[in-house]
């Protein structure tokens, strides 16, 4: 943790859905490039707390402010242009369109407003910002390849790198390696985060492997029924008592280290 101000911080969050309480007072402070992963078993409150951030829910109480502006009441296509960004469990891609037409395509979108964009999508510097974020994300040698026949970690890939070309400050990932191979997954978190981190991106992600959580991030924030049950450093996040009981189960390898 840094004394600079947070990029993002969370008060008082709520949500309800009727008598059902998806999130109860959530406070989180965010510090500019902070790598925090978010766990808890399903229904915890996670996938609530990043649509509420990236404005696809609207929260019953609280307050969001990032870099000091509110965020509440904003549509999710304002709050990315404000700076924040994210990723879904199930890629967003054009399935029908080749991998270089999708990066064209958000390239395009994020430098101007509304579909005429679209027209635009082979104008040379586009072209040359496309190539780019192709050899960041190593997906280069897919460019010609229809999304919707790639394996699921080239997809993956695709959707993340179409998600930082608005340049977020923050990125939010759902599960970023959902679906992948234990072969596969350091691999594919290793592409992501290089450039991440090269460009000092803040990145929240939700994470049911706890390797991948103790590798990459600084911070874990647990969640189990719509609350915040622990935020520490990974180490004391997985031998907490409650995150074993309640987000990796006791039999769990790190839950008998934290023992």
């Amino acid at each position: 943790m840094t004394d600079s101000s947070p990029i993002l911080k969370v008060e008082g969050l709520e949500k309800t859905f009727g008598a059902v309480v998806a999130a109860s007072n959530i406070n989180i402070d965010v510090q500019p490039g902070e790598i925090i992963g978010i766990i808890g078993a399903n229904g915890a409150g996670k996938t609530t707390f990043v649509n509420m951030v990236t404005g696809y829910l609207t929260p019953s109480a609280g307050s969001i402010q990032f870099e000091g502006r509110e965020m509440i009441g904003l549509p999710p296509r304002k709050v990315t242009q404000a700076g924040i960004s994210r990723s879904f469990q199930v890629s967003q891609v054009f399935s029908t369109m080749t991998v270089e037409e999708n990066i064209l395509t958000a390239l395009a979108i994020a430098s101007n407003t509304g579909l005429g964009a679209l027209r635009q999508m082979m104008r040379p510097e586009l072209v040359s910002k496309c190539n780019d974020v192709l050899e960041r994300y190593q997906i280069a040698q897919h460019r010609d390849h229809t999304a919707g026949t790639l394996s699921q970690g080239v997809r993956k890939l695709l959707d993340i790198a179409m998600a930082v070309i608005s340049k977020p400050r923050i990125l939010l990932l759902d599960e970023p390696t959902s679906g992948i191979s234990v072969e596969e997954k350091f691999d594919l978190m290793d592409i992501v985060m290089t450039p991440l981190r090269e460009d000092n991106v803040t990145v929240l992600f939700i994470e049911h492997d706890m390797e991948i959580v103790e590798r990459y991030v600084s911070r874990v924030i647990a969640f189990y029924q719509g609350e915040i049950i622990c935020d520490e450093s990974p180490t004391e996040a997985l031998a907490d008592p409650k995150v074993q009981e309640y987000v990796i189960g006791t039999s769990h390898p790190h839950a008998k280290k934290g023992a």
